[in-house]
């Protein structure tokens, strides 16, 4: 029910009801508890998003009872716990004030076993409206009016609620993670820790910490039991337990561990352990822990380039490929099992390696970080900090260390979790939004704040918490070094793409050591944008409707800007969409080759951004409903664990092999310089020994050679470059490269031949041409198809085939498919494609 302000916060009681009750679910939240009970729409439909907003400007309350038993009130310990309150609370059981969160990111526990009683306990949890909420904490600190800090910062509420340029403002209220009651009596086991202290192939030393709330001196016995499932390993210890908590370390070592890798790298065994306290052979309680073993190191060393930024798993230099993730939805609790593995699995399937996770979201399920360390996706963690200036407050100070505590003791035992990053983007704070004008002493005291914060308070619990894993003090920062031309160090965002409005090109100038950011946008494709839309809003990209869906100033005239920049203007609204995504594929794949060409220079390709909260225009590469962009299709190419990667510099066609094996291969170049109809210029076949772990030129080719051939001249924007790498019969990467801007280049339009039969899970599907057809999009009006691959280039007369999950019939397959290609968007016919059916 509603409530209208900050009362309870205040006053020992709580608030007269004023409203109806309606039922909720927990975990859950206000939005989702009225949309579920018909009170509201659907938030996410055309623009619902403004009619809601009243939403987060009341307060409300939730109300349940607690049925104590006498078996339950006969336990020596009953503790209350909210494993995630969002946010600012007051808690009352019995009429009687418990407690006060104000913090998201924490866990809270509350001894209740003194006021419940026999029967039916009253427990009632008041939240104000969250800016009030947030507005009060802000009016106490004397810096506030003049730092002009957000007063959203004040509470720990995640930041992307409040809206974002990817995601709406739905500034929820509720228990959004579980909540319940835990009894215990004589002792408790925490926390259980894995300490690494040494990892190596011959032998891992671990320290197993296990920490046990006891409720009196106990003379017991802590037992651990360990292993992979196939054999298991035991080690005891007999202790005296004293009232509070006991910090219980027992070394163990393990002969030839199997070692956790990176995808790509290796296998991903988990190592199970589970400890048990008994007194006299009686069992107190147990507790399990899983972690994978290995070893982790941010390597920092003075190089020709300035310090380098790599991370080292297991003696080997990773190459790090992936994305950012942003939350899963507007609304946490709604996440499911098969969100996180369809996104996830996703990045692995896209050759990814590492995801970052962003600060201005929350810190995740243990499902989420379970399914990190099953793939092989390493995960930059930032602490949840996201481009605002952070209170200076003692107390606010206090609750961060409480929080990062909390959360990295949750998290720690993840083999996963790579890195600690203090935050997203508030070091440029310093300078951005006007805050270079501040006054100085007011600009000195942020600043002071930032650094007590960031590399005091927060580096010391990584340090203190989880010693194995680096810590890192934002994203991007340099760790307060000198940058110049010459000289380049930590990591960076880059956006003179975009917001800078640069060239593509531009990204190949950039001397970054690591890139965790960069980005372009594109739209969903039609039948995403189909499920938030009316007809009337697909006429343009430019509708009222389209425009709600897109939280990037400007973003959608950015989008048309670089289209008619590269292409030209899309015949309709459905060609446009397709067009933005090859669009963004093809600016972030001349990034990220352009990285992962400069390595060891360059050790890092993360790009803005893998997922959605909502349907939306964005820089994500998988939209909200799971389905890829062809960014995604792209990625898995340009992320491919061996590139061919083409590239025209100082007047020659260079190629490029990138490898991030461990070891040498024997493989053969293959290319061919052609016309758009297949005739061929120039070819070349060369075998060549690829380099583990680096990037080299294996093949020069100057422009001069190709101007003139047999005694013809040949005009390059008609012709392209088609690069082939393969080995032991299998093509592991192959790439294509034009010789002129792509405005000036004039695809021919494609007669694409379509060949469909039935096999086992579905279909395969052979597309062929005798033209060069770029990005070659099949779609399917009302089937959620799943394709083996998609925006696929076809060589002129050479097939393609393609295999299609489908459960439904092959003329329903026949009669819904569609394909278009680039050239085809931007075509002059009525149609958006020219399709040929086969057999």
């Amino acid at each position: 029910m509603p409530d209208d302000g900050l009362a309870a916060s205040r006053d020992s009681k709580p608030p007269q009801v004023d409203g109806g009750w309606l039922p909720a679910t927990v975990p859950g939240d206000v939005h989702l508890d009225l949309l579920h009970n018909g009170k509201i729409p659907d938030p996410f439909y055309r623009d619902n998003e403004s009619k809601l907003q009243w939403i987060e400007k009341v307060g409300w309350e939730y109300q349940t009872s607690i049925h104590a038993t006498p078996s339950v009130l006969s336990r020596e310990h009953i503790e209350l716990v909210f494993e995630g309150l969002d946010t600012a609370c007051t808690i009352f059981l019995n009429g009687q004030r418990v407690a006060s969160p104000d913090n998201m990111f924490r866990e809270w526990r509350i001894d209740v076993k003194p006021l419940l009683h026999a029967g039916s306990n009253d427990l009632q949890i008041v939240f104000p409206a969250p800016m009030k909420a947030a507005e009060a904490v802000a009016e106490k600190d004397p810096w506030h009016s003049r730092t002009h800090t957000d007063p959203k910062g004040y509470i720990r509420k995640a930041v992307y609620e409040f809206g974002w340029d990817w995601g709406p403002r739905f500034g929820t209220s509720g228990v959004f993670r579980p909540a319940y009651l835990e009894l215990w009596d004589d002792a408790r086991v925490d926390d259980i820790f894995v300490e690494q202290e040494n990892i190596a192939a011959g032998s891992a030393h671990l320290d197993v910490h296990t920490d046990i709330l006891a409720s009196s001196q106990i003379k017991a016995l802590v037992s651990i039991s360990y292993g992979t499932g196939k054999t298991e390993l035991h080690a005891d210890r007999a202790v005296t337990l004293t009232p509070g908590n006991n910090r219980i370390s027992i070394p163990i070592e393990i002969t030839h561990p199997q070692l956790w890798y990176p995808s790509g790298y290796g296998a991903q065994p988990i190592y199970h352990f589970h400890v048990s306290v008994k007194e006299n052979g009686r069992e107190l309680d147990a507790k399990e822990a899983k972690t994978g073993l290995r070893s982790v190191v941010l390597r920092r060393d003075l190089d020709k380039w300035g310090r380098s930024f790599e991370f080292v798993v297991n003696g080997i230099p990773v190459f790090a490929k992936g994305a950012d993730v942003i939350p899963f939805d507007s609304f946490p609790s709604r996440v499911t099992s098969a969100n996180y593995r369809r996104i996830l699995q996703s990045a692995k399937d896209a050759n990814m390696n590492m995801v970052r996770l962003w600060g201005g979201g929350y810190y995740e399920t243990e499902e989420f970080y379970n399914q990190c360390d099953e793939l092989g996706l390493m995960i930059w963690h930032d602490l949840m900090f996201g481009n605002n200036w952070q209170p200076g407050t003692y107390a606010f100070k206090q609750d961060i260390e409480k929080e990062a505590e909390y959360q990295m003791t949750r998290l720690r035992n993840h083999p996963s979790i790579v890195l600690w990053s203090g935050n997203n983007e508030t070091e440029l704070l310093r300078d951005w939004n006007g805050n270079g004008q501040l006054p100085a002493p007011v600009h000195e005291r942020i600043w002071e704040d930032y650094l007590t914060e960031f590399s005091g308070i927060l580096a010391r619990a990584v340090a203190r918490v989880d010693p194995q894993t680096p810590y890192w003090p934002s994203s991007p920062s340099a760790d307060y070094e000198e940058l110049s031309d010459t000289y380049q160090s930590g990591d960076n965002h880059d956006w003179t793409v975009w917001h800078g409005n640069a060239d593509f090109s531009e990204y190949e100038k950039r001397p970054w050591r690591f890139v965790s950011e960069y980005g372009f946008q594109s739209f969903p494709e039609l039948k995403s944008v189909e499920s938030f839309t009316l007809p009337e809003d697909r006429t343009s990209i430019f509708t009222p409707v389209m425009l709600i869906h897109q939280k990037n100033n400007d973003g959608n005239k950015i989008i048309h800007d670089y289209m008619t920049r590269y292409y030209g203007e899309p015949k309709d609204f459905p060609s446009f969409l397709y067009a933005s995504q090859v669009l963004q594929a093809e600016g972030i794949k001349v990034g990220a080759e352009s990285f992962r060409r400069k390595r060891p220079e360059t050790m890092g390709s993360i790009f803005w951004q893998l997922n959605d909260c909502w349907p939306v225009a964005s820089w994500a590469s998988i939209d909200y409903y799971g389905r890829w962009k062809a960014l995604q299709y792209y990625a898995r190419r340009f992320y491919a664990p061996v590139l061919v990667s083409p590239h025209v510099e100082d007047g020659t066609l260079a190629i490029y092999v990138v490898s991030d094996r461990t070891k040498s291969e024997s493989a053969n170049l293959h290319l061919r310089i052609m016309h758009f109809d297949g005739s061929v210029v120039k070819e070349i076949k060369q075998a060549v020994d690829v380099a583990p772990l680096a990037s080299a030129v294996y093949l020069k080719v100057p422009l001069a050679e190709l101007k003139e051939q047999d005694g013809k001249s040949v005009d390059l924007t008609k012709v392209f470059a088609s690069v082939e790498l393969s080995a032991e019969g299998e093509t592991p990467s192959s790439n294509l490269v034009y010789f002129a801007p792509t405005k000036q280049i004039k695809l021919p339009q494609p007669d694409i031949n379509t060949v469909l039969t039935k096999d086992g899970t579905g279909y395969d599907l052979e597309l062929k041409s005798a033209v060069l057809a770029r990005s070659v999009f099949v779609s399917f009006d009302h089937l959620d198809a799943q394709l083996s691959d998609n925006y696929v280039d076809l060589l002129p007369g050479q097939a393609v085939r393609l295999h299609i999950k489908s459960d439904a019939g092959l003329n329903q397959v026949k009669s819904e498919m569609k394909i278009i290609s680039l050239a085809n968007a931007f075509a002059p016919q009525a149609e958006g494609h020219v399709v040929r059916s086969g057999r």
